[in-house]
C-alpha cells in the first residue's frame, strides 16, 4: 500500500470513529443546590423592576408609574437623616405590585404574620434620594400624608372603606448568643437586612385606605420599607389545613437556599379576589412520596376555590403543575386534605406563562 492509500485509510477510519463518539449521549447531572440558584435567576431575570423619577421636593408632585399607578407628594415631603427639611431636586424609586403574577415572581404573597388570609389593594415600595443622602418622610406628612392611587377596586364593584395598612420589612432583629474576650456568657441584639425566602411578612399598622370600586387610594406613610393596603380575608365557612405532595420532584434544598425563592414552591390564588398564598411549612419527616408542603393550621375555607401552581427546579429541569379546585372537607377521622399533584417538564417561557396566568384565575 502506497503512502497516499494508508493516508485515506487512516483519515477514513478517523471519521468513522469521530461519528460514532458524537452519538454516544451523556446524562448530565445536576444537584439540588444547582437547581436551586438556576430557579433563582429565573426569578431575577422577571421580577418587577423600580421605577425611576425626578421630583422637586419644595413643590412636591406625582410620580405616574407604568401601570397606571399614581403617587402624590405634598409640598415639604422629605426630610434629610439629620431632620432638615429637603429642598431642590430628588431622585425617587418605586417598585408597585398589584397582581398575583406580580405577587409570584417578586416573592410578596398575601398573608399576615399570623397566616390569616389577606386581599390586596396594592403592595408598595419608596425611596427617595438626593446626591448621598437617602431620604425620610417629612413630619408635615403626618396630617397631609403622601397618597397612592392603584388601578384596583373592589371585585364587585361597591365602595369598600377602612382597608387597613400594613408594614414589611427584611430588617430583623435576634439574640445572638456568645462568649467574651475573658470567656463570659454574652448576648447581643442584632438587627440584619436579609432576604426572606418565605415572602413578605406582613404587619397591621394605623391608617388606612379606600376603594370606589374601580381604584383605590391609601396613605404612604414611609420610605424605604414595604407598605400594603389589604383587608382580612373574612370567610365564615370552616378551616380546614391543606397539604401538597411534590413527590421525587421535590427538591430537597427547600428551607436552606439562601435566595428569595425556595426550589420547590407552591402558591394558591383564591378565586374572584386578590390574594395569593405561599405554602411555606414544609412537611416534616414524610413518608416516601409525600414530600412538600402544608398550609396553617385551619387556615383555608373548606369550599374554597381556587387555583394552586406548584413548581419546582430539579434534575437541570423546571417542572410545574397547575390545578384548579375546590376545597373539600377532611374525610372521617382526618385533619386535612391533602392534593397530589402532577409534575411536567416546562420550558422557561411556559412557566413565565403559567405565572401570568394566575393574574387571571
Amino acid at each position: 500500500m502506497n503512502v497516499r492509500a494508508l493516508l485515506i485509510v487512516i483519515s477514513v477510519s478517523t471519521v468513522i470513529f469521530s461519528c460514532k463518539k458524537t452519538n454516544v449521549s451523556f446524562e448530565v447531572k445536576t444537584s439540588d443546590l444547582e437547581d436551586a440558584i438556576r430557579l433563582e435567576k429565573f426569578f431575577a431575570s422577571h421580577a418587577p423592576q423600580y421605577e425611576d423619577f425626578t421630583l422637586d421636593a419644595t413643590a412636591g408632585g406625582t410620580v405616574r408609574l407604568a401601570n397606571g399607578t399614581e403617587i402624590n407628594f405634598p409640598s415639604n415631603s422629605f426630610r434629610k437623616r439629620d431632620g432638615n427639611i429637603t429642598t431642590g431636586s430628588i431622585k425617587i424609586k418605586a417598585k408597585i405590585i398589584l397582581e398575583p403574577k406580580t405577587m409570584i415572581l417578586a416573592n410578596k404573597p398575601t398573608i399576615a404574620a399570623n397566616g390569616q388570609m389577606l386581599e390586596s389593594f396594592g403592595e408598595i415600595i419608596v425611596f427617595a434620594t438626593q446626591g448621598n443622602d437617602t431620604l425620610e418622610m417629612s413630619p408635615a406628612t403626618v396630617q397631609r400624608p403622601a397618597t397612592v392611587i392603584v388601578p384596583i377596586g373592589t371585585a364587585n364593584g361597591q365602595a369598600r372603606k377602612e382597608i387597613p395598612m400594613w408594614k414589611g420589612d427584611t430588617t430583623i432583629t435576634y439574640t445572638q448568643n456568645g462568649y467574651n474576650h475573658e470567656n463570659q456568657s454574652v448576648s447581643v441584639s442584632v438587627s440584619e437586612q436579609y432576604a426572606i425566602v418565605n415572602g413578605m411578612i406582613w404587619d397591621q399598622i394605623a391608617g388606612s385606605g379606600f376603594s370606589d370600586g374601580s381604584k383605590s387610594t391609601f396613605p404612604l406613610d414611609g420610605l424605604n420599607n414595604w407598605r400594603n393596603c389589604d383587608i382580612f380575608y373574612n370567610d365564615p365557612r370552616p378551616k380546614t389545613t391543606v397539604l401538597g405532595y411534590f413527590g421525587d420532584k421535590f427538591n430537597t434544598e427547600t428551607g436552606n437556599f439562601a435566595g428569595t425563592h425556595s426550589p420547590s414552591i407552591l402558591f394558591f390564588k383564591t378565586k374572584g379576589t386578590n390574594t395569593l398564598i405561599n405554602f411555606t411549612q414544609i412537611i416534616m419527616t414524610p413518608a416516601p412520596g409525600k414530600e412538600g408542603f402544608l398550609s396553617y393550621q385551619n387556615s383555608i375555607p373548606v369550599g374554597q376555590e381556587g387555583t394552586f401552581l406548584a413548581l419546582s427546579s430539579k434534575n437541570g429541569k423546571f417542572y410545574a403543575d397547575m390545578k384548579r379546585v375546590t376545597i373539600p372537607a377532611p374525610q372521617n377521622g382526618k385533619n386535612y386534605v391533602s392534593f397530589d399533584f402532577n409534575f411536567t417538564e416546562v420550558s422557561e417561557s411556559q412557566l413565565l406563562n403559567m405565572i401570568n396566568q394566575m393574574s387571571t384565575e
